[in-house]
């Protein structure tokens, strides 16, 4: 891990490119801050994780931090304060900021601007929160003229105010989709909160508990304010996994990802399943049409809709029966066609060179 100090372990090496976020847990934009500064270093552009405050506890660390630890991901983290902002910027001269979250959008940009180093913001969410997050988002839609912005789904082009590149998240598939038959489980996995529909989820695994079907097992990995209410209710129906460190393995494990939000950018978690040649069943939300081909990578149903979303469930089954192995290529496929790095990370460094003088393409 790098130290919290500003410039104590780097001073004298290449200005670094800045990913800056305020995180607590792990969820899709920092699964996407983790394999964007990865492919960033691999490809010659130092690279440096920096979290706004440390959240965690000795009790209760933040678990994304494993997971960079064992990336091998430079990391570290501020004392949450607009002035810790402005002298780390002024002190380590990155060369270029980049946002992730309105938290750290608002007050990053802002700072950049004192500090003259330049930035560009992603925006991941899809929707407005409730007050008083959905007035800072709005905020943060807003200031984003201080810099480049970047979108991962048309939905969100269309509700900033100002013009910005559609980029959505992407993955670095393994060479081949596995070859091992498709577990018996469908997953959640996410954030278990409101705009996520865990509790769709439980629901429709306990219709499937009430038809007799027992063979396909409930998983759920995640955390969130909804989690205690859920394992009360829905115990003995899906199975409470919590945040995992390793979600390579986790993938292993699932052969159906059901993703029955509300709202939705280009979520992260369905381009993970599909690079490990795992169809997605969805709400036709966001920018989820883009990643599912219907019957051929998954199945999409309206919001809310369980009727439809067990119809769904049936043709997974059906086709898993008929041809699991052309399933799972096809998911694999779509992964490496529309949404590798080769493809998008290109974007990013030309949005970033729109921005700064960054010279390796």
């Amino acid at each position: 891990m790098w130290t919290s100090e500003p410039g104590s372990e780097h001073d004298d090496a290449d200005p670094m490119i800045w990913q800056f976020i305020d995180s607590s847990s792990v969820g899709g934009a920092e699964r996407h801050i983790a394999t964007l500064a990865d492919g960033l270093r691999r490809t010659g552009h130092p690279v440096e994780i920096v979290l706004l405050a440390d959240h965690g506890s000795l009790m209760a660390p933040n678990p994304w931090l494993r997971q960079l630890d064992a990336a091998g991901l430079p990391y570290r983290h501020l004392d949450g304060s607009f002035g810790a902002i402005v002298k780390a910027l002024q002190t380590d001269k990155p060369q270029l900021l980049h946002t992730h979250g309105y938290k750290a959008g608002i007050l990053g940009r802002v700072a950049a601007r004192w500090a003259g180093v330049p930035v560009v913001s992603t925006f991941h969410s899809g929707a407005r929160g409730p007050w008083p997050v959905g007035a800072y988002e709005a905020l943060d839609d807003w200031t984003s003229c201080l810099g480049g912005r970047i979108v991962v789904s048309e939905t969100i082009r269309r509700r900033l105010p100002f013009a910005a590149d559609v980029i959505p998240s992407y993955v670095t598939p393994p060479p081949a989709p596995s070859a091992e038959p498709s577990p018996k489980v469908a997953a959640f996995v996410g954030r278990l909160s409101a705009e996520k529909a865990p509790d769709l989820f439980c629901a429709l695994a306990a219709r499937a508990r009430q038809r007799g079907d027992t063979a396909l097992s409930w998983q759920i990995w995640g955390d969130g304010p909804m989690r205690r209410e859920l394992e009360a209710t829905y115990s003995g129906v899906a199975i409470f996994h919590g945040i995992a460190a390793d979600m390579d393995a986790v993938w292993r494990r699932i052969g159906l990802l059901v993703m029955p939000s509300h709202f939705e950018g280009v979520p992260l978690a369905a381009l993970e399943a599909a690079a490990h040649g795992i169809p997605v069943l969805a709400s036709r939300v966001g920018g989820l049409p883009s990643v599912v081909d219907e019957h051929k990578t998954g199945w999409l149903f309206p919001v809310g809709d369980l009727a439809a979303a067990e119809a769904g469930l049936a043709a997974w089954q059906r086709a898993v029966t008929a041809d699991d192995a052309s399933l799972r290529r096809a998911c694999w496929d779509k992964a490496r066609r529309d949404f590798s790095e080769d493809r998008w990370l290109p974007a990013v460094l030309a949005a970033y060179r729109r921005q700064a003088a960054i010279v390796r393409a």
